[in-house]
């Protein structure tokens, strides 16, 4: 078949796909904001972005699309049922797009959401590729549960339908293509790969097995956790369609310590995204810890209200872009700047600031609080850990000091003890590592008796 590269979001678990349409032109289906991927990827290949194809309206990022057609000259596809408030190519069940040789099928696939489309690429009659978008996924299907609770079983019971009877009667061998895979909180559950088949779904996909309808709803159901509140508003902003930055992102303002403090005590907050080592050793009181990596769009999304104007803490060797585009695709345009010269301005200024310690799995004393999703610490917890999901930190109270918090590794721990610090608990300390770690060190004293 034509050629397909997939352009995959580690930290949101999501993909997107260029497809070489064999003339210079490509197709980008379900881009995310920052469209430098894709216009890297299609200048290496000579191509230009001629269609940009969304399947739904995205709840966990902000569209790319418009930003293709103002670099590139794409047209949007989307379903007509979205009623995007942008110029679009509005799509209904079975509609066609010639794409030059090849077409592109629109197949109604409600479930996840109302509208959802999935993208058959054909060639004459022949089916080449399935662009599942938020339906089929890699032994999933997308969660139903982000329009509204009152929906929730009733998209669960179209998503039944549209597996059933869209999906599943395309041949075995057709290649799959989800836009959400591993790590995705759109996926119930999270998916292990990124592509796949019809036939191998089929025989592996533990919700398709499902003896009938009612069955597939209960589990479907059941498999849902919790998701970012950001995923609340995000559809209505790819709506109407987002402001457009280009793929050069505007540098953060740099603000002197006294201006940060204005800004804090107006209402801003302070988000230190160096590592957990770097915070613990010393941060601007009040400051919420989200170190820098490929998830920091998504606890910035949790823990953040979108409204709030943000100054980001950084360490002298992270990259400024990275954190304008995380903060971007998540729609936080709200960035007042950076704190100018890091912590060791605000120490230069006479400022105070305040310090967590670190503590190893073999050192954990005094209460546990373990702050990982759900499903992880039903997988697996020490035993006299009392768990909160980090997202809910914030509304608990956790009265038992002293504390160490916990998590898999220590980023989402030194979130929590951020949020608890800055409601007033001080006897504090961040676990590196997690319950396998304690397990195993555990186990080693065991062993040798000491």
């Amino acid at each position: 078949m034509t050629e397909l590269v997939a352009i995959v979001d580690e930290g949101l678990g999501n993909s997107s796909y260029v497809v070489d349409l064999g003339d210079g032109r490509a197709l980008v289906v379900d881009p995310e904001r920052d469209p430098t991927p894709y216009l890297e990827t299609c200048a290496r290949r000579k191509l230009r972005v001629a269609y940009a194809a969304e399947t739904h309206l995205h709840a966990d990022f902000v569209s790319g699309s418009l930003e293709l057609t103002a670099d590139q000259g794409a047209e949007v596809l989307a379903a007509s049922a979205g009623q995007c408030q942008f110029p679009h190519r509005g799509l209904g069940d079975g509609e066609e797009v010639d794409l030059g040789g090849l077409a592109l099928r629109a197949l109604a696939t409600p479930g996840h959401t109302p509208e959802h489309l999935s993208y058959l690429l054909v060639d004459g009659s022949a089916p080449l590729a399935l662009f599942s978008g938020g339906s089929l996924l890699v032994g999933a299907v997308a969660r139903t549960d982000l329009i509204a609770p009152e929906r929730t079983e009733a998209l669960a019971r179209d998503m039944w339908r549209s597996i059933r009877e869209r999906i599943l009667s395309l041949p075995d061998d057709l290649p799959v293509y989800p836009t959400h895979g591993a790590g995705s909180f759109c996926s119930a559950p999270a998916g292990a790969s990124r592509t796949t088949t019809i036939g191998r779904e089929k025989s592996a996909n533990t919700l398709l097995a499902a003896p009938d309808e009612e069955a597939f709803v209960q589990q479907l159901l059941d498999g849902l956790g919790t998701y970012p509140p950001y995923f609340s508003r995000l559809r209505e902003v790819n709506r109407r369609g987002p402001s457009v930055y280009g793929p050069v992102p505007p540098p953060l303002d740099r603000l002197d310590a006294g201006r940060v403090r204005r800004l804090t005590d107006d209402g801003a907050v302070v988000v230190d995204v160096r590592p957990i080592a770097a915070f613990g050793a010393g941060h601007v009181p009040g400051s919420l810890s989200i170190v820098l990596r490929d998830q920091f769009a998504t606890w910035l999304g949790w823990l953040v209200e979108a409204d709030r104007p943000i100054v980001f803490v950084l360490g002298t060797d992270q990259d400024r872009g990275d954190v304008v585009r995380q903060a971007h695709k998540i729609g936080y345009e709200h960035l007042a700047g950076e704190l100018s010269g890091g912590m060791e301005a605000w120490r230069a200024a006479g400022l105070p600031e305040h310090r967590i310690p670190l503590v190893l799995a073999t050192e954990v004393a005094g209460a546990v609080l373990d702050v990982r999703q759900e499903a992880e610490f039903a997988a697996g917890h020490i035993p006299r850990a009392h768990h909160v999901e980090l997202g809910s930190v914030a509304g608990t109270d956790v009265a038992a000091a002293p504390i160490s918090v916990m998590c898999g590794h220590g980023e989402r721990a030194m979130s929590a003890a951020s949020i608890l610090e800055a409601s007033g608990h001080r006897d504090l300390a961040v676990v590196v590592g997690g319950p396998g770690d304690w397990a195993a060190a555990r186990n080693r004293a065991l062993v040798t008796g000491r």
